[in-house]
């Protein structure tokens, strides 16, 4: 993977010393650069979502007993392709009493929330956008956005249906964040650091992996994780037996896709940080060099995805009561004893 790294390395350098001649600043063949980046970065991830909205249709009819999408393509394959041309030529209907800047924001802060988390997952070897040395805390901070654009979108649709629903997200997402936070804890204090670069590169082998370590802090993250993303059995801001469609209820076209986009994309974010930070990310299980980093990547992560929609399909919803208990009555207080059983670790045997 060093290999690719450096061949993206001298392209770019290529194209850095074209733009340079042409007299650019140094400052704006920089910021081109990143607007590549970005380009490549939403490219990836609109590739993923339609991949993932697929797999679910096909993952939940077999769970069902059925055949899922068959028709367009393969087995379906270009389904979902076929929907996002549908919702791409559907009318943008907005009701006359919403609040249209808030309502029109709110699904685009949403889905740039959850996008820009990727600039620091590291997706294998040297393929990086930027390794910060605050990197988990820089994950925790933009991923709050998303708890904005939803009280957004319940508050601007000036729906009671919709503003239920966003209230119970923000609730549900602010409470599962204190657990999710305080499992990474343990996760810091073994790695002395908050750089996701760093801690992958300290679990180089299947021994090293700090799931190991850190069962109970795994987890803790794994089922907030699956609260923050509205998955089931947490997705109660959706609930469609109470709330309609809950915050996306005055939502049509490519708005609506907008909010079903970011879902899948955090689905696959929580994936990511869950291999990254508790089972080697990039790293194969057998050493540094056996087979190629992204590969292993991109199936650990697929892996963890799968065991979401799994989820989806086997549990029944919660309670809002229950939902909300859980959090502060039992992950919560287990997030605490995580912490101290891994101070406790370190300083009897590190």
């Amino acid at each position: 993977m060093l290999e690719l790294r450096g061949l993206i390395d001298d392209i770019w350098d290529f194209i850095a010393g074209i733009l340079t001649g042409l007299g650019l600043p140094q400052w704006a063949v920089e910021l081109f650069g990143y607007a590549v980046l970005a380009v490549v970065m939403f490219g990836f991830v609109a590739v993923v979502v339609l991949f993932l909205i697929w797999w679910e249709r096909k993952v939940s009819a077999k769970m069902q007993d059925r055949l899922g999408p068959m028709r367009v393509g393969w087995h379906g394959v270009i389904q979902t392709v076929a929907d996002a041309l549908k919702l791409l030529q559907k009318e943008d209907i907005t009701p006359k009493a919403i609040d249209f800047p808030i309502h029109f924001w709110a699904p685009v802060i949403t889905f740039v929330a959850a996008f820009m988390v990727y600039v620091t997952i590291p997706f294998g070897e040297g393929l990086i956008v930027s390794d910060l040395s605050v990197g988990i805390l820089y994950i925790i901070a933009i991923t709050t956005f998303t708890v904005i654009g939803l009280l957004m979108a319940g508050w601007g649709s000036n729906n009671k249906y919709s503003l239920l629903g966003g209230f119970r997200s923000a609730a549900q997402v602010i409470s599962y964040e204190v657990p999710l936070t305080l499992a990474l804890l343990g996760v810091i204090m073994i790695a002395q650091s908050l750089s996701l670069g760093t801690i992958v590169a300290q679990q180089s082998n299947l021994f090293k992996w700090y799931v190991w370590r850190q069962p109970l802090g795994f987890a803790i993250f794994w089922v907030a994780a699956t609260a923050e993303c509205n998955r089931t059995p947490f997705d109660l801001p959706e609930a469609d037996s109470e709330l309609v469609a809950g915050f996306v209820t005055e939502y049509s076209g490519m708005k609506f896709a907008m909010f079903f986009l970011a879902e899948f994309v955090n689905m696959f974010t929580a994936s990511a940080l869950a291999i990254t930070l508790f089972f080697g990310g990039w790293m194969s299980p057998f050493g540094p060099d056996f087979g190629p980093s992204w590969m292993w990547f991109l199936g650990k992560t697929m892996f963890f995805v799968f065991v979401l929609m799994w989820f989806r399909w086997t549990y029944p919803r919660l309670r809002v009561d229950q939902l909300m208990g859980f959090a502060w009555k039992v992950l919560l207080p287990l997030a605490f004893l995580n912490i101290l059983l891994t101070g406790i670790g370190i300083y009897i045997f590190d």
